[in-house]
């Protein structure tokens, strides 16, 4: 497993594929997802919703192995010696942003399950519901994934002006999660 495993010092491949498949994954979806939500749905774009929950299921698959993947191979500590307040935000962000990407697609899956419609995966498999067919729970899960999605994404914000900050500063953490190593 040399190279592929984190060390106390440095980001292994798995880590590294993990995190930027997601990031690719995730920006993906935050455009598509929106595009999907603001278009007239007919025969022709049936598709693109599909392939918006194929991609979400996908993305909640990789958040779990990526959860897994830590335990077995636990991510180096912080580079540097920033503040006290600096570790404990930066530690809080990223649990959140673990909370949201398990959570906007199980509530995407929720909301499409109440909708009676089948919930396909590769246009192959059917996922099973996961709540009752109701309008309240398609208009709340609905809801909550949207506003869930818009906090993804300012986090994210956040996210990327934290370690573009950091790469200024010359600390290397952007540079580890590129190349691995600092």
């Amino acid at each position: 497993m040399a190279g592929w495993a984190n060390t106390p010092d440095s980001f292994g491949r798995t880590s590294r594929l993990l995190h930027w498949a997601m990031a690719l994954g995730v920006l993906g979806m935050l455009g598509l997802g929106t595009w999907v939500h603001w278009m007239q749905p007919n025969l022709s774009n049936l598709w693109l919703y599909g392939l918006h929950k194929t991609i979400g299921l996908s993305l909640l698959a990789l958040v779990l192995m990526r959860l897994a993947w830590h335990r077995i191979s636990p991510p180096p500590a912080p580079l540097g010696a920033p503040q006290g307040w600096e570790v404990r935000a930066a530690r809080l962000a990223h649990r959140t942003i673990y909370v949201l990407l398990l959570a906007i697609p199980l509530s995407g899956w929720v909301a499409s399950s109440a909708t009676g419609l089948d919930v396909m995966v590769f246009d192959t498999w059917v996922v099973p519901r996961i709540t009752p067919v109701s309008e309240l729970w398609e208009k709340r899960g609905f809801a909550v994934h949207g506003v869930l999605t818009k906090l993804l994404a300012a986090l994210l914000v956040v996210h990327v002006a934290a370690a573009l900050r950091r790469a200024r500063a010359g600390d290397g953490t952007l540079r580890r999660m590129i190349r691995g190593r600092a």
